[in-house]
């Protein structure tokens, strides 16, 4: 999010973004949803280098289809983007989703990002709507891209 977003947002804008966005409270109720998985992607010495949330779909926010799932959130600490991590993690969502007879896998992503919507597009994913992502007082345009499973 930060490394994202650190030339688009005011500091304070995106302190509170995380604050509320990222709070503790928010990823203890995901780890005692059951529908909610995390996956964290580990170097050998077991350090953190990214992570991925998938759960029932809020997107399109108009209206998700019950049967999709979403990819939340999916960050690799930018030094290990490229490496495979991305993959592995989006692999473990794809395998999990059709395990869970999910009909499709949804996500957001900001429009202007042509690395990660190149990443997304690698892995299956097309266009299926938009939405606009509010950080403060910036708005910022988002793909929302879906790929069946």
């Amino acid at each position: 999010m930060l490394e994202t977003y650190a030339e688009l947002v005011d500091g304070p804008d995106i302190v509170a973004h995380c604050e509320h966005r990222h709070a503790v409270a928010v990823y203890e109720a995901w780890l005692a949803d059951h529908r909610v998985v995390i996956w964290i992607a580990q170097t050998v010495r077991r350090t953190a280098v990214g992570y991925l949330v998938l759960m029932p779909a809020t997107l399109p926010g108009d209206a998700p289809h019950p049967d999709d799932l979403e990819v939340q959130r999916i960050y690799v600490l930018s030094r290990y983007q490229g490496t495979g991590v991305g993959y592995a993690l989006m692999s473990c969502a794809i395998a999990e989703s059709a395990r869970r007879g999910a009909r499709q896998v949804v996500l957001g992503v900001l429009k202007r990002n042509e690395r990660a919507v190149a990443f997304y597009r690698r892995q299956g994913f097309c266009e299926i709507g938009t939405r606009v992502f509010q950080v403060g007082s910036a708005r910022f345009d988002d793909f929302v891209l879906g790929r069946e499973v």
